[in-house]
């Protein structure tokens, strides 16, 4: 699989993302905050979505004390998502909004670190639920608000291991690999018929909490923070990345 990148020494203009509504899925903590602080700061109505309310809020008010434009906010636990919930999401956010510029899938839930012959199913069916079974739903039932935009983003997050598989990272990489896959389809059925771009991103070792718990004897600060990554996430949501779609990006 061929890996992309931002531009060498990409600099987004200021306004990039003025007039634009994304939704950034995980948005509370970690890479979805950051990305969620980053579009805003570059114009856009960013709906933030999570499942813990004080961070989000958190965000939130972080969001309006820097004077942008004022965001949405959205309590969904994805782990217990169903159907009607994302119906009903699309529905609350057609009554708001005419379209949809974009759809960040970050969030997303590590499980268990061990061998398949000992892998628990309710933990692999979590992951599976989180990082598969809900960003199709989100998708399924948001097309209709991405379609009406002039142009739209689908970014799923991706991983390394769900692009190279590795012993013991179980469910999470095989989510990774059907995240791959599920964007290379939608990115195929939508390409001629659609102004909607979806692509994939790697964001790599980044000082978050799951790095953290994936990897306990790391160091943490000897990997860049969310806020050092978000080159990647600006081009891929922006318009400077028009016409690009189908494709497996990193961001470091």
């Amino acid at each position: 699989m061929d890996n992309y990148s931002a531009p060498a020494n990409y600099h987004p203009r200021n306004n990039l993302l003025q007039g634009k509504t994304i939704l950034v899925t995980g948005a509370g903590d970690g890479i979805g905050r950051a990305a969620s602080l980053c579009y805003a700061r570059h114009g856009a109505t960013v709906i933030l979505l999570g499942r813990t309310a004080d961070k989000l809020e958190a965000v939130y008010d972080e969001i309006e004390a820097a004077g942008c434009p004022k965001p949405a906010l959205v309590e969904l636990d994805l782990a217990t998502a169903t159907e009607e919930n994302c119906i009903n999401l699309a529905s609350g956010l057609a009554g708001e909004f005419d379209h949809l510029d974009g759809i960040l899938h970050n969030a997303s839930v590590l499980g268990e670190r061990r061998p398949i012959e000992s892998a628990g199913y309710a933990a692999w069916e979590e992951v599976m639920q989180v990082n598969v079974n809900a960003q199709f739903l989100l998708t399924r039932h948001l097309l209709p608000l991405l379609q009406a935009a002039p142009s739209a983003s689908i970014i799923f997050t991706s991983s390394g291991v769900g692009r190279t598989g590795k012993a013991y990272w179980g469910a999470y990489a095989v989510s990774k690999f059907a995240t791959e896959g599920f964007m290379q389809v939608l990115a195929s059925e939508l390409e001629n018929t659609s102004k909607i771009r979806v692509n994939s991103l790697n964001p790599g070792a980044t000082n978050t909490s799951m790095r953290r718990s994936a990897y306990p004897a790391e160091q943490p600060d000897s990997n860049p923070s969310p806020d050092e990554i978000m080159a990647t996430y600006l081009f891929l949501m922006g318009d400077d990345s028009l016409g690009v779609t189908g494709r497996a990006f990193s961001a470091q």
